[in-house]
């Protein structure tokens, strides 16, 4: 709020009696105060969204007459194509299409401007050289569409370019200094738009070759990684080789040690065993009773008993 404003609404409490506020009317008052703020900062964002819009589609139609009127002319078109398509004479009365044809029936005079008078150069001309100055800002207008649609890049020096060329159009109607010719004003735009390009493309290309460097080195890095890991690999792959052929080795020879040490202590049991046959049969020649065998027994348990038989025979005839 300006400083003037405050001033004048702190004098005029001071002056007038004024009365208390119910708590009703101050709530309606918080609501009321609250929700123009929010208008506020919604019409806010939705300024900064159509200047950012316009810069990207029509930057040098934006740069001469503003966003709001450039969007304007395009939503009546219906697109930029459709506005770069019409004459300058059309678009100088776009938007007043019911007054055109008013006049045409009634034979009056024909409407001098449409929604170009939203524009400030028209407010800023005399009243005798509306209809002259709006007459050139469309005919600049078309001109400004017709770049933005049909060119390759997008660039605001040909808007600012046509905007300079109206100011001083409206200059020489008030103090009759001549402006600058058309074709000298395009020339030195071209110029700027040009060179624009020149350091636009030299910039890329040199952000793409030092992509194209860190790229070559990211890739360098992986392959030496890569062939690291390899390496690395069949480094380990041998180690493991070598290690698994000594612990083969260590193996067999363990097992070889086993098989001899097993042949040794099998001769030495086998000496053993037959030292022990040979001592026994030593003890069974010097005295030591040997064992009989099955059929020896059976013949003395024969004999036994033919032997009682007898006795019994013997003592049965004495009796």
């Amino acid at each position: 709020m300006d400083s003037a404003k405050a001033q004048a609404i702190l004098d005029a409490s001071r002056s007038s009696m004024g009365m208390d506020i119910s708590p009703v009317d101050l709530l309606n008052i918080e609501m009321f105060a609250s929700r123009v703020i929010a208008l506020a900062d919604y019409r806010k964002s939705l300024a900064t969204y159509l200047h950012k819009k316009m810069g990207v589609v029509a930057p040098n139609l934006a740069a001469l007459i503003g966003d709001q009127v450039g969007a304007r002319l395009i939503s009546h078109a219906g697109s930029l194509t459709n506005l770069a398509k019409y004459p300058a004479s059309t678009v100088q009365i776009l938007g007043a299409e019911k007054a055109l044809f008013r006049a045409l029936k009634t034979k009056t005079n024909t409407p001098k401007y449409g929604l170009l008078f939203h524009s400030t150069f028209i407010g800023r001309a005399g009243q005798t050289n509306k209809g002259r100055i709006s007459r050139y800002l469309a005919n600049k207008c078309s001109i400004a569409s017709r770049i933005d649609c049909f060119a390759d890049a997008q660039s605001s020096i040909f808007g600012e370019k046509l905007k300079q060329q109206v100011e001083d159009r409206l200059k020489f109607y008030e103090t009759g200094t001549k402006p600058a010719k058309n074709i000298d004003v395009m020339k030195e735009a071209l110029e700027e738009f040009t060179t624009l390009q020149t350091t636009l493309a030299s910039e890329s290309g040199k952000k793409k070759k030092k992509k194209k460097k860190d790229k070559s080195a990211d890739d360098q890095d992986a392959a030496d990684a890569s062939l690291n890991g390899t390496l690395n690999g069949t480094l380990n792959g041998t180690e493991v080789e070598e290690n698994g052929k000594k612990k083969k080795k260590k193996k067999n020879k363990d097992l070889d040690a086993d098989v001899a040490n097993e042949s040794v202590n099998g001769g030495e049991n086998g000496e053993t065993k037959k030292k022990k046959k040979k001592s026994l049969a030593g003890e069974g020649e010097e005295g030591t009773p040997a064992k009989k065998s099955k059929m020896e027994v059976d013949e003395d348990v024969g004999g036994g008993s033919e032997k009682k038989k007898k006795k019994k025979k013997k003592s049965l005839s004495a009796e």
